[in-house]
């Protein structure tokens, strides 16, 4: 590992690179318009879940599967498939639209437009990182994020927002580990709340975020 490949890639992964991730509350919003989601602890158990059976499992797998070799358009295509709604897959394919296009834009690889673990896994295979860590670091990425919106919405005190995302730490962990070695036919998705309310966030009569 160099430090320079790690700060490259905690770069790509910060709030300051411009994703537009706060746009996204990956369906949380509606879950806090609905009282299902009113408190720091209600918030850690919504993400811990996301993380182990949600789009944390599916897009870990997906970055690691393509950073250790898989055919990108294949795992694009997976993607695609395991996104349970419309918004969903809007979500990753237009952060990963964004992520591909700044990287380019600052001298890196031409990467095709996909979804954004799939763009990262491809970015990320020159740097000199092990790959539970280039997971674990997207994840934390990923997480934060979603912390952020539920301090917002929820809303929650900034203290109580990092107490979360420090409790989380073990479940990133052991996400990250486990999607080393998933394969594309054993890789499932079962967030069903987080799904169905991905789906009838669409239908919002007022919203914050995109999805």
């Amino acid at each position: 590992m160099t430090d320079r490949d790690l700060l490259t890639l905690t770069q790509w992964l910060s709030p300051a690179f411009p994703l537009g991730a706060f746009a996204y509350s990956h369906a949380l919003e509606l879950a806090v318009s609905e009282g299902r989601v009113r408190e720091a602890t209600e918030l850690q158990d919504w993400l811990a879940a996301t993380l182990r059976f949600g789009a944390g499992r599916v897009d870990a797998a997906l970055l690691a599967m393509t950073r250790q070799g898989a055919e990108a358009a294949e795992m694009a295509a997976l993607a695609e498939a395991l996104a349970g709604t419309r918004e969903r897959w809007a979500e990753t394919f237009e952060q990963g639209t964004a992520f591909m296009r700044t990287v380019a834009q600052m001298g890196g690889p031409e990467i095709p437009a996909s979804a954004l673990p799939v763009a990262v896994g491809v970015a990320a295979r020159p740097l000199s990182l092990a790959t539970r860590t280039v997971v674990s670091l997207y994840l934390h990425g990923f997480t934060s994020n979603l912390v952020s919106a539920g301090v917002r919405f929820v809303p929650l005190g900034q203290a109580a927002g990092q107490r979360v995302l420090a409790a989380l730490h073990p479940v990133i962990a052991e996400v990250a580990e486990a999607a080393l070695d998933t394969r594309a036919e054993t890789l499932t998705t079962g967030s069903f709340a987080a799904d169905l309310s991905s789906a009838r966030h669409e239908d919002m009569d007022v919203r914050i975020f995109k999805t």
